[in-house]
């Protein structure tokens, strides 16, 4: 670890931020949107591959529209997807499932994009200049710099190859599964014991599509060796891959492309989608790529002077699209809790909590439901009511899945749509004709932002400010 004494800082900011993905992107926009002085780097130069390409409502709706990007997305002509097909369980043949079931991404919210991640960070990246952010690409962070044991800035390398010293009130390590940083928290990276899949995947052309209004849908598939995902891009390009069990593993060894082959010719319904089609060997869609040991979650999230977003955090499984979701969502509760330090409001400890607890909570109810939907045995009325119940959500159980799989279980009022909100508090004003006029103030300021609009995450913890973009004691326990 590099100390401040080995250089002299010749720029300080007050954010630095350590990756240029969704994660990264969002956090520093979030931050920068407050008034603070954000600096962005990233190591590669923008655009270039990712995958991770099937978005939820939350993200487009709710995130997007936080990023003053819904124009953009919009304008970016995107595959939209309705929901999702399955070729799963018990039954023989596919069924399908839309957003709309849910209230939370009733009526106009009731979509999400398949993307391009090429273009669609490079529409985040854009973004974050525009708000303001520092963005310096092809440079690689080497280490974190401290002082007394705070994070208070980084070690790089510049475009050129010059090593810089930059301070920074606070560093955010936004740098993706692979990142050399998040280490420097302390704690160190569970990985799943369930969830030890390996990914082989490549694109497609002339790929077959559903008929409306499912032709946008993410088609999700069980074979004898674990699953595969078809991802319509556009109208012609197609993202494929399968996700094989460990006990499998032998089935994607040697050639990449012969080993995907021959996981198509074992999945019949993907197979027909493909008859026609052909493998893109060319380009940033060119190569057959591999991913594995994706699945886990790190004990610590944070330290004084740093924190970790996206997937340098944790990342669950390819299935129902949580990925972009997850981290996005993170990037949010990480950048109200620095700009709540920053703004002197609250305490670095209590704002750092309250940003793990929301996403730990988040993330396990994700992982939970995996885990049963792994269960290949059932059928789609048992899973949506394995959604219910791990979301305690009141709606009907298919209801209850869609809001779950759109990224709406964590009833953060930015991700659901202003209709479903709006029903809430209708529904919460009628019952408030029979309780005390003080719990019924106390239920809405914890429901829907006047002033405070949730709940803590933990007894005694905080709630949403009513911008969003801070957090706030709670009634409660500020009376307390």
């Amino acid at each position: 670890m590099s100390s401040t004494g080995d250089a002299v800082a010749a720029e300080s900011f007050d954010v630095i931020v350590v990756g240029g993905g969704p994660a990264g992107s969002s956090a520093a926009t979030f931050v920068a949107m407050q008034g603070h002085r954000v600096l962005l780097l990233e190591k590669e130069s923008f655009p270039r591959h990712q995958i991770g390409e099937s978005l939820l409502p939350s993200t487009v709706h709710g995130i997007c529209a936080l990023l003053d990007v819904s124009e953009e997305l919009h304008a970016a002509g995107f595959t939209k997807k309705h929901g999702g097909t399955f070729r799963w369980g018990s039954s023989s043949e596919p069924w399908s499932f839309d957003f709309a079931l849910s209230e939370k991404f009733a009526g106009p919210t009731s979509y999400a994009y398949q993307v391009e991640r090429m273009k669609f960070d490079q529409l985040l990246l854009e973004n974050a200049r525009r708000k303001g952010v520092v963005v310096r690409e092809r440079c690689a962070v080497r280490d974190v710099l401290e002082d007394e044991g705070r994070v208070c800035g980084v070690r790089y390398l510049d475009a050129d190859g010059a090593e810089q010293h930059t301070r920074a009130r606070f560093v955010v390590d936004a740098s993706g599964n692979q990142s050399r940083l998040q280490g420097r928290v302390g704690g160190r990276r569970h990985y799943s014991e369930f969830f030890q899949n390996i990914a082989l995947y490549g694109y497609f052309e002339g790929g077959r599509r559903a008929p409306g209004p499912h032709s946008g849908n993410i088609t999700c598939v069980a074979f004898e060796s674990g699953w595969f995902w078809y991802i319509p891009l556009t109208d012609t390009l197609t993202s494929v891959g399968a996700v094989v069990r460990k006990e499998c593993a032998d089935r994607v060894r040697g050639e990449r492309e012969e080993a995907l082959a021959r996981l198509i010719a074992e999945c019949p319904l993907v197979s027909e989608y493909l008859a026609e089609a052909e493998r893109v060997t060319d380009g940033p869609y060119g190569e057959v790529r591999v991913r594995k040991d994706y699945s886990y979650l790190r004990d610590v999230f944070w330290r004084p002077g740093m924190t970790l977003v996206g997937d340098a955090v944790g990342f669950i499984d390819p299935l129902f699209s949580s990925g972009v979701h997850m981290a996005t969502f993170g990037a949010l509760l990480a950048a109200r809790s620095i700009n709540s330090v920053l703004r002197g409001d609250l305490g670095e400890e209590e704002c750092f909590a309250e940003y793990e607890a929301r996403y730990r909570r988040e993330y396990q109810t994700f992982h939970d439901f995996l885990v049963s939907f792994y269960d290949v045995t059932r059928d789609e009325r048992a899973y949506f009511s394995e959604a219910r119940r791990v979301t305690r959500d009141s709606a009907s159980d298919a209801g209850a899945f869609a809001g779950l799989v759109g990224g709406g279980a964590s009833d953060d009022a930015v991700l659901i749509s202003d209709s479903y909100q709006d029903q809430r508090k209708k529904d919460l004003r009628q019952r408030s004709r029979e309780i005390h006029r003080e719990g019924h103030r106390i239920q809405m300021q914890a429901a829907f932002g006047e002033p405070a609009d949730d709940a803590p995450a933990v007894q005694g913890g905080l709630v949403v400010a009513g911008d969003g973009m801070h957090w706030a004691k709670d009634a409660e326990s500020a009376r307390a």
